[in-house]
C-alpha cells in the first residue's frame, strides 16, 4: 500500500458553510472546476463526479459508493479514477474520508485519501490536487468564489 494523503485545513466560517461548498450543487460546481456530483447521498449508494473533460461535458472523472454521510460532519467514500484514466479502473480503489468539527467560529476540515493500492497510476496526481481542491473549499466557504487559478 502507498502512504495516506492527509491534509488538514482550517476555514472561518462554520461547518454548514464548508458542508455546502462540498455537497451542494453551486459549491461542487465551484470547488471541483465545473462537475456535478451524482449521488443521493445514502449510504451504500454510487456516487460519481461529472463535468468537462476527455469525453466531453459529460466525463466521469471519478465514481464510487458512498461508506459514511453525516451532514456538516462526515463524508466518506470509495473512489475510482473515470473509465477515460485508466483501463482498469474498476480495480483501482482508494477511499476518502473528509471530517469537519467546530473550532470557535471555523471549522477544521481532515480529509484523508487512503486504502491506496501499490499500482495506482493516479497517486502522484491526486496528491497534487487534493491541496488545490481543498484551497478551493476554504475559499468558496468565506468567499462565495474559488481560487483564480488560470485554469
Amino acid at each position: 500500500m502507498k502512504p495516506e494523503l492527509s491534509y488538514v485545513i482550517y476555514v472561518g466560517t462554520e461547518p454548514q458553510k464548508v458542508w455546502d461548498a462540498l455537497v451542494s450543487p453551486e459549491g461542487v460546481k465551484a470547488i471541483f472546476f465545473g462537475c456535478a456530483l451524482d449521488t443521493t447521498f445514502e449510504i451504500g449508494a454510487p456516487y460519481r463526479y461529472i463535468g468537462p473533460g476527455s469525453e466531453g461535458d459529460e466525463t466521469v472523472h471519478v465514481y464510487g459508493n458512498i461508506l459514511a454521510f453525516e451532514q456538516n460532519k462526515v463524508m466518506s467514500y470509495t473512489e475510482h479514477p473515470g473509465p477515460s484514466y485508466n483501463e482498469n479502473h474498476a480495480n483501482l480503489e482508494t477511499r476518502v474520508t473528509l471530517t469537519l468539527d467546530q473550532v470557535g467560529n471555523s471549522t477544521k476540515v481532515t480529509l484523508i485519501n487512503d486504502e491506496w493500492p501499490d499500482d495506482h497510476p493516479s497517486y502522484e496526481r491526486t496528491r497534487e490536487s487534493w491541496p488545490i481542491i481543498m484551497s478551493n473549499v476554504k475559499t468558496y466557504a468565506e468567499t462565495g468564489k474559488t481560487m483564480d487559478m488560470g485554469f
